[in-house]
């Protein structure tokens, strides 16, 4: 759907984030080309051009807005965030303290990693852990005889008896129940 310009328009003056992806513009005074949802200050209607998109506009010579970041459509910065979280969490999720030294590296707050992680992913970063863990626990119970202290120690258990409460917790079973369902 082509839009007109009188309505391309007030797209950029509401800042309307329905037509990012409709259209890009540029203020011809600052060489810059934006989406319609820029919070920069609304230029003059005489400074403004109008072009499909982004690619349009770097053709005809304009840089991209730092601001709206036009030339990156899908800028999602705290989707990376969570991302490389849960790739050191797959990475060293039996290795506690690698894991926190790996996450300060990213330098953002615990709190914000959290809820950045939550909202991608639906659980919290302990939670997700714990379920790593599980199914590594699982795995190992299910495919090889190896002592069930022996399987703590690997997880990352110091304790037996809190191997025994985290596993009945997320599993329902105790690792030597667990352990003979399989078998059965």
């Amino acid at each position: 759907m082509k839009c007109s310009e009188d309505e391309m328009w007030q797209a950029i003056v509401a800042c309307d984030a329905g037509y990012d992806e409709k259209f890009c513009y540029v203020v011809k005074t600052v060489g810059v080309y934006c989406r319609p949802s820029c919070k920069s200050r609304t230029p003059l209607r005489r400074n403004v051009l109008f072009f499909s998109d982004a690619e349009e506009a770097a053709a005809a010579g304009f840089r991209p807005c730092k601001r709206c970041r036009p030339d990156i459509l899908n800028y999602a910065p705290m989707q990376k965030i969570a991302e490389q979280v849960k790739q050191l969490i797959d990475k060293h999720y039996c290795e506690k303290e690698l894991l926190t030294a790996e996450i300060k590296r990213l330098s953002v707050s615990s709190n914000r990693i959290s809820a950045v992680f939550r909202q991608e992913y639906g659980l919290s970063p302990a939670e997700y852990i714990g379920c790593k863990k599980v199914e590594h626990a699982k795995k190992l119970l299910s495919d090889t005889d190896t002592p069930i202290i022996d399987i703590a120690g690997d997880i990352g258990f110091n304790s037996l008896a809190a191997f025994y409460t985290f596993f009945k917790r997320h599993a329902g079973l105790t690792p030597k129940m667990y352990r003979k369902e399989i078998q059965l």
